[in-house]
C-alpha cells in the first residue's frame, strides 16, 4: 500500500457518512461552532499521531492491545467493551441519518414511534444483508463512500460562490450562550467526525517504511478531514439561513437546492441516503466481526463466534442487532435530531474510554519495544494532548448521557469479574495456607 492510498484509506475511516446530519445540530449552537472544529482538529490530531506511534511499536494490535500493556487483561477486556458499545450507539445514530435523509426525500412527517420504527428496519435489514460476508457488503460501502464524498467535497470547493458573509455573522449564537458553553456544547458533535482515527495505524504492515509514512499518513488525513469538515459545515452556514437548517433532516439537500435547485437537492439528498444504507451495512459487519474477535479472545459469550458457510457470525449478528433495537427505543426523542444527538453523545462518551486508556498506556509500549527517553517523551506528550482533550470533551456531554455511558462502563467491570479467572496470572493473590498464616 502506498502512501496516498494509506492516507485515503484513513480518511475515509474517519469521515464516512458520520458528518451528514451534523449542520442542523450544530445549528443550535451556531457558526461559534468553528472554534470547537479548530480544538477537536488539534485534540483529534494529537490522538491520531499518538495511535499511529502505538500502531507501530505494539505488538498487540487494536486499543485492547495497547491497554494490555498498562492495565493487563481487564484493560484489553475494557478497551474491547466499550468499544463494541460505542460502534453499537453510533450505527444507530447513521441509521437515524439515513431515516431523516429518506424522510425529507419523500417529503413525510415521521412520528417519534415511526422513526424508531424505520431506524430498526433499516439496522435489520443491513444485519441480514451483511450475513452474505465481505464482499456485498465491501461493494456497497464503496458506493456509500463516494456518494457522501462527492457532495461534501463539491460544497467545500465551489460553495464560496454562494456564501453570504452576513448570513454567516447573524448565525453566530442564536442562543446568545456564554462563549466557553456554547463552545463546548458542540464538542461532542465535532468529534463525532473523527471518530474512526484509531484504525490509522491498523495497515502500518502493508506499506514500506512504516515509521515514516505512517505518521505522515496520518497527520495528513486528520488535517485533510478537518479542512474539509470545517469549510463544508461553515460554508452552509453562509448559504443556508439558520432557522431552515435547524429544521431540516437532511442539511446537504437543503444547501444544494438553495445553490442549484430543488431536483439537484433531492438528487444530493438520494445520494446521502444511499451512503448512509452502506456506511450502516459496512459497520454493521464490522461490529459483528468485533465481537466475533473479542469472543476468540475468551472476552465474549462463544456464540459471538460461531459463523455460517460464509464465514460471518450469524448468531452474533442476530443478538447485535436486538441489543441495538432495544438501544433504539430507549434513546426514542420527541424529534429525530434529539435521538440523533443523543446517540452521538453515547457514542463518544463510551468510545473515548479506549482513547483514554491506549494513551495512558504509551510509556509502557514504548518500554516494551526499547525506545529511548526522548522518543518516549515525545510520543507520550502527543498522547497526553490527546487525554486532556478527551477528558474535556466528557466535560461537555450532557449528564444524562454521562450517566448512561457510565452505566455501560460499571456494566462492563462488572463483567469483567466473571471472566477474570480464566486468564491466569491475572492479579490472582496467592491465598497462604493455615500454618503460614499463624507463623
Amino acid at each position: 500500500m502506498s502512501l496516498v492510498q494509506l492516507t485515503l484509506l484513513t480518511a475515509i475511516n474517519m469521515m464516512g457518512s458520520s458528518i451528514a446530519l451534523l449542520p442542523t445540530e450544530l445549528a443550535q449552537i451556531g457558526t461559534v461552532s468553528i472554534i470547537s472544529w479548530l480544538v477537536t482538529a488539534v485534540g483529534s490530531m494529537c490522538l491520531a499521531y499518538a495511535f499511529a506511534k502505538c500502531g507501530l511499536f505494539s505488538k498487540r494490535p487494536g486499543m485492547g492491545g495497547y491497554s494490555e500493556y498498562a492495565f493487563g487483561k481487564s484493560g484489553h477486556f475494557m478497551a474491547n467493551y466499550t468499544y463494541a458499545v460505542s460502534l453499537l450507539f453510533a450505527n444507530i445514530a447513521i441509521a437515524i441519518t439515513c431515516v431523516g435523509y429518506g424522510a425529507t426525500l419523500f417529503n413525510v412527517e415521521l412520528s417519534q414511534l415511526e422513526v424508531c420504527l424505520w431506524t430498526i428496519v433499516i439496522i435489520w435489514a443491513c444485519s441480514l444483508f451483511s450475513c452474505l460476508g465481505a464482499r456485498i457488503t465491501g461493494r456497497f460501502s464503496v458506493v456509500a463512500v463516494w456518494c457522501v464524498l462527492i457532495p461534501v467535497v463539491t460544497l467545500a470547493v465551489i460553495g464560496w460562490f454562494w456564501f453570504d458573509p452576513d448570513m454567516y455573522v447573524a448565525a453566530w449564537n442564536p442562543k446568545d450562550e456564554p462563549f466557553l458553553s456554547a463552545v463546548g456544547s458542540s464538542i461532542s458533535m465535532t468529534l463525532w467526525c473523527f471518530l474512526g482515527l484509531e484504525s490509522a495505524c491498523a495497515n502500518s504492515d502493508s506499506i514500506e517504511n512504516p515509521e515514516r509514512n505512517v505518521p505522515i499518513a496520518v497527520m495528513v488525513a486528520t488535517t485533510g478531514v478537518a479542512i474539509i469538515c470545517i469549510t463544508s459545515t461553515n460554508i452552509r452556514a453562509g448559504i443556508v439561513p439558520n432557522a431552515d437548517l435547524l429544521n431540516s433532516n437532511a442539511p446537504f439537500g437543503l444547501a444544494f437546492a438553495q445553490m442549484f435547485s430543488p431536483e439537484v437537492g433531492a438528487v444530493v439528498t438520494t445520494m446521502l441516503v444511499f451512503s448512509c444504507l452502506g456506511s450502516t451495512l459496512g459497520w454493521q459487519f464490522t461490529i459483528a466481526k468485533l465481537f466475533q474477535l473479542s469472543a476468540h479472545e475468551g472476552f465474549f459469550p462463544r456464540c459471538f463466534a460461531k459463523i455460517n458457510r460464509w464465514g460471518f457470525p450469524v448468531v452474533g449478528m442476530l443478538l447485535i442487532t436486538i441489543i441495538q433495537t432495544g438501544f433504539t427505543f430507549m434513546t426514542a426523542s420527541p424529534s429525530l435530531i434529539k435521538q440523533f444527538n443523543m446517540l452521538v453523545d453515547l457514542a463518544v462518551v463510551t468510545n473515548l474510554i479506549p482513547f483514554i486508556l491506549s494513551m495512558a498506556a504509551i510509556p509502557a509500549i514504548m518500554k516494551a519495544a526499547g525506545i529511548d527517553n526522548a522518543q518516549t517523551r515525545k510520543y507520550t506528550f502527543f498522547g497526553m494532548i490527546g487525554s486532556a482533550y478527551s477528558f474535556y470533551a466528557l466535560t461537555t456531554i450532557g449528564l444524562v448521557e454521562m450517566f448512561w455511558g457510565a452505566i455501560a462502563t460499571f456494566l462492563g467491570w462488572f463483567f469483567w469479574g466473571f471472566l477474570a479467572a480464566k486468564f491466569p496470572g491475572n492479579g490472582a493473590i496467592e491465598v497462604p495456607d493455615h500454618d503460614e498464616r499463624h507463623a
